[in-house]
């Protein structure tokens, strides 16, 4: 059985550190408070449809005027549920607070609203089964309670409040614009999603680029800090030193690990599809069995491909074949065009015996090859076929610990399931 939990596990209601004035709210992205004489300091704001919770879980344990808002990325789990605090701020004529950022911040708000639709579309898919809200406005980016305070480059910034100080340090780990911070009269760290409850989630395959050997430095540059709590952008509280430092420092060691593998394969000449089959053999037991690196969000495998997509271009099976490639559906009538007479029935065949030895990939990829070159009129084979990919993905889905992964067989299955009703309709 695996340790990873479902990733809707990590939502639960404030806790309060033993060490006092720190308080953790777990929600879509977890947001972190500290009390000070002067007021509150708040670690992220969730998402905007988490917002009105965590605002009244924030009122639950103090009435106190905040006075900062950090950003840890521009994320919209992390950067969008400002809305009850600005509106109790207007209602009681208090001071807006001060919002510090990464200066990349800004730009990431400015791409969202570039690309609005687009990622509306990819949200939707990536967090259909855990999120409340995973259709319209998942990342709207039309209003943002924008930063005055910018972090520029990789310079370090502190500020004080009340009697405490508070240190925030650039990072490029899941994007590029991360802030974490670092309060030493009490050891704590508020982390961001440099740490999630799991693998990190660099590869992820909706989005772009992140930066494992980064990522790495950075959780190394966090465990020299000796912290005794650690606040994650997701799932739960890490408490004691021992548990921080060896969170930490396994997590940075899975990530060195996976892009130097990767990078040592890439000076052999050797192609993704080699270096990816031949890296999963490899992955250490250690790394496996870790109750800080199981699969609940990103992944060993995901990560394989966001260290090599920062060394390689598009081009990445070696084979002439695929440089200017035919569609897919023109590939696959050829294929059923060699086999000969009821071709389309032996492919079937064969990947019902792959299903049943439990070969379930290979089955999908002879079924797809039935899927894109059969005949549109012959609904009845179409039909198995899809009954087949269909009950496939579902497996696959049940058995996946990844959210990512586990949304993406899942919507592939509803979409198989609107072809079977389009199809079972033209039969009747």
């Amino acid at each position: 059985m695996s340790l990873a939990p479902r990733f809707s596990e990590f939502f639960y209601r404030p806790i309060t550190l033993a060490c006092g004035d720190v308080h953790l709210i777990g929600t879509f992205g977890n947001v972190g408070v500290f009390e000070t004489d002067e007021g509150l300091v708040v670690f992220d704001i969730a998402t905007e449809g988490n917002g009105p919770t965590v605002f009244r879980y924030v009122r639950e344990i103090t009435d106190k005027h905040i006075k900062y808002i950090i950003y840890s990325h521009g994320h919209f789990d992390h950067a969008f549920g400002f809305a009850p605090f600005v509106k109790e701020i207007e209602e009681k004529g208090w001071e807006m607070p001060q919002v510090i950022a990464h200066e990349n911040c800004v730009k990431r708000f400015e791409k969202y609203r570039m690309l609005h639709e687009y990622h509306n579309w990819i949200n939707s898919q990536q967090f259909a089964s855990e999120l409340p809200k995973a259709s319209g406005d998942v990342v709207s980016a039309k209003e943002t309670l924008d930063p005055t305070i910018l972090v520029r480059g990789d310079e370090k910034y502190s500020f004080k409040l009340g009697r405490y100080t508070f240190e925030l340090y650039p990072e490029w780990g899941e994007t590029d614009d991360v802030l974490w911070m670092y309060v030493p009269d009490k050891k704590v760290i508020f982390a961001g999603d440099m740490l999630i409850g799991g693998f990190p989630n660099v590869g992820n395959p909706y989005k772009v680029q992140r930066y494992p050997k980064h990522w790495a430095n950075g959780l190394e540059r966090m465990a020299k800090k000796s912290a005794e709590y650690l606040l994650p952008g997701h799932g739960p509280l890490v408490e004691g030193q021992q548990n921080v430092r060896e969170c930490l420092t396994i997590t940075a060691e899975a990530l060195h690990f996976v892009h130097d593998e990767v990078v040592k394969r890439l000076n052999q000449g050797k192609w993704f599809e080699e270096i990816y089959h031949e890296m999963l053999e490899i992955y250490p037991e250690k790394f496996k069995h870790s109750k800080w690196l199981q699969p609940v969000y990103g992944c060993y495998q995901f990560a394989i491909h966001a260290s090599y997509r920062l060394y390689h271009g598009w081009y990445d099976s070696g084979n002439p074949t695929d440089l200017f490639p035919s569609k897919s559906a023109d590939i696959a009538k050829e294929l059923l065009k060699v086999v000969g007479s009821k071709s389309e029935e032996k492919y079937f065949e064969h990947a019902n015996k792959l299903f049943e030895e439990g070969k379930l990939q290979l089955a999908l990829h002879i079924l797809d090859v039935i899927i894109k070159g059969t005949d549109p009129n012959n609904s009845d084979l179409l039909l198995k076929a899809y009954k087949l990919k269909r009950e496939i993905l579902e497996k696959k889905a049940s058995e996946e610990t990844s959210l990512i992964g586990r949304n993406i067989l899942n919507n592939g299955a509803i979409q198989v399931e609107a072809r079977i009703n389009d199809l079972a309709k033209k039969i009747k």
